[in-house]
């Protein structure tokens, strides 16, 4: 999956593919193996496998407002990030605005509230599910204007990252 992120002002291209137990994280060009672990919430990373290991502190947090920060090592970095459009794959795996949109949850957490059900009409931004994740409460919104055809997940629920809570047509 190609990415640009942008952090701190600076936009930067990133690759990630799976091997085995571990991710390859292309930054830039530069090729990192990168170990992953989730424990209690907070992404535990283990840089440069093979060379000089550097272990990172990660925890992700989403404002109100939709902006995403990643904390390292308890330094905030405001970022950004958008998935690159690559030809005809590209544009399957993201249909149109009036395609189908998958919620879904950016890290493990419990459902709080659930603010929509099946039949509801949203708004581009409109609050549809809050999710609890590392004591922080996170409101996941519409990206467009749609019509709620499912909600696979009730108040209380736990979730784990990339479980699909919402679906709107």
């Amino acid at each position: 999956m190609k990415l640009d992120i942008t952090a701190a002002g600076r936009t930067r291209v990133v690759d990630v593919s799976r091997n085995g137990d571990r991710f390859l994280v292309s930054l830039d060009g530069r090729r990192h193996e990168v170990d992953v672990k989730v424990i209690n919430g907070v992404w535990s990373l283990l840089v440069g496998a093979g060379e000089a290991k550097n272990s990172y502190e990660v925890a992700f947090s989403q404002a109100s407002d939709g902006a995403l920060t990643v904390h390292v090592d308890g330094v905030p970095v405001e970022l950004s990030i958008n998935r690159m459009q690559q030809g005809r794959a590209a544009a399957a795996a993201h249909p149109a605005e009036g395609g189908p949109q998958r919620v879904t949850a950016p890290m493990p957490g419990k459902i709080v509230k659930v603010l929509v059900k099946p039949g509801d009409k949203v708004q581009p931004r409109q609050g549809l599910i809050v999710v609890e994740a590392m004591k922080m409460e996170n409101e996941l919104r519409a990206r467009a204007a749609g019509s709620v055809s499912e909600v696979r997940v009730s108040e209380g629920a736990s979730v784990e990252a990339g479980a699909i809570l919402v679906i709107l047509e």
